[in-house]
């Protein structure tokens, strides 16, 4: 079976990740120039959002990549994709802001959540039966 739809949102993770570490060198060389308080906290702001992103997405691909190969309908798999990019990004948007905008870091982290959840029922399901 040839994959066509999980490679997709793979590649765009891939380019969220690049860009959230190009975020953290930048507060890296910041922080160091300045040698500023404010400057460390930024910095490890930016190194926690980066982490986040590398918490989930992993496990999101593997579910998608599973549901994929099991023959999900495309359509399916399409949804995980876009709830992922979208729940990934809402999450480091809103954690990235100072102050934290609550409502996107939360909202993104229930929409990764439920993906999650959803996902892992659903390849569960389908190897069971």
């Amino acid at each position: 079976m040839m994959l066509s739809i999980t490679p997709i949102y793979a590649g765009v993770m891939a380019l969220i990740l690049i860009t959230l570490s190009a975020l953290v060198v930048r507060q890296r060389v910041i922080a160091h120039k300045a040698g500023d308080l404010a400057d460390e906290v930024a910095l490890n702001k930016s190194i926690r959002v980066q982490a986040n992103f590398i918490e989930y997405v992993p496990l999101a691909l593997i579910l998608m990549l599973c549901a994929e190969l099991q023959g999900a309908p495309a359509a399916a798999v399409h949804a995980m994709g876009v709830t992922l990019v979208v729940a990934r990004l809402a999450h480091a948007v809103g954690m990235s802001r100072t102050p934290q905008v609550s409502l996107l870091r939360g909202a993104g982290f229930l929409l990764t959540s439920a993906l999650l959840v959803f996902s892992a029922l659903a390849v569960i399901g389908h190897a069971l039966s």
